[in-house]
């Protein structure tokens, strides 16, 4: 008996790391304030089915869309978020436009492996 509540305990926990081994969080200090895209100090990623990709924010849990993948599970309904655009900043260098999101597409696409 002893063996077996060791066993489900083990399962359970593994079971809770796999889970949570496709979800990162990133900071501005960690990625640099000259490549940072968003108007929080620090966000998650993750990657879900089908290789769509989220941005998290972890005060809100709310989630945007980072490829159109994950995109298209927002408009459908499959799942809830909002756009990109409304935690992005303005790129200091070029006015009018947003911060570049590919340093955090490729992290992103990191835990979809």
């Amino acid at each position: 008996m002893k063996k077996l509540i060791l066993t489900l305990a083990l399962l359970a926990s593994t079971s809770a790391a796999l889970a949570a081994a496709n979800i990162t969080t990133v900071s501005r200090f960690e990625i640099g304030k000259d490549k940072w895209a968003f108007n929080r100090e620090e966000v998650m990623l993750t990657c879900r089915g089908d290789n769509a990709l989220y941005v998290i924010n972890p005060g809100t849990l709310m989630q945007y869309p980072l490829n159109e993948v994950a995109e298209e599970q927002v408009l459908s309904g499959r799942t809830q978020g909002q756009p990109i655009s409304v935690i992005l900043i303005n790129s200091p260098d070029n006015p009018g436009e947003k911060m570049s999101l590919k340093p955090f597409i490729e992290r992103a696409q990191t835990l979809c492996q």
